[in-house]
């Protein structure tokens, strides 16, 4: 599906992968005790600065600080919109 939103500038638009549901011994985990996810996949990357290249491209697995970007939902779907800076790391 087709987003229509181009991030500016050095700007990423990142979905967020689901929190895990389900601890590794088997525990549920209840929806107030979820942390918020730190890895995403890029969904459209802006064309970057006069004198910076873009490093993340679309379909690439990223992870970033737990309070970074901002967060918007569009058609349905929850995103978050961040600087390519608050990426940690590529997957």
């Amino acid at each position: 599906m087709a987003l229509n939103i181009q991030p500016l500038s050095d700007r990423v638009l990142i979905e967020p992968t689901a929190a895990e549901q389900k601890t590794a011994s088997g525990l549920y985990i209840p929806d107030t005790a979820k942390e918020k996810p730190q890895q995403g996949t890029v969904v459209a990357v802006g064309k970057g600065k006069k004198d910076h290249e873009m490093t993340v491209k679309v379909g690439d697995t990223v992870l970033y600080g737990k309070y970074s970007g901002t967060e918007l939902k569009l058609e349905g779907t929850d995103y978050l919109i961040m600087k390519e800076d608050d990426i940690l790391a590529i997957v």
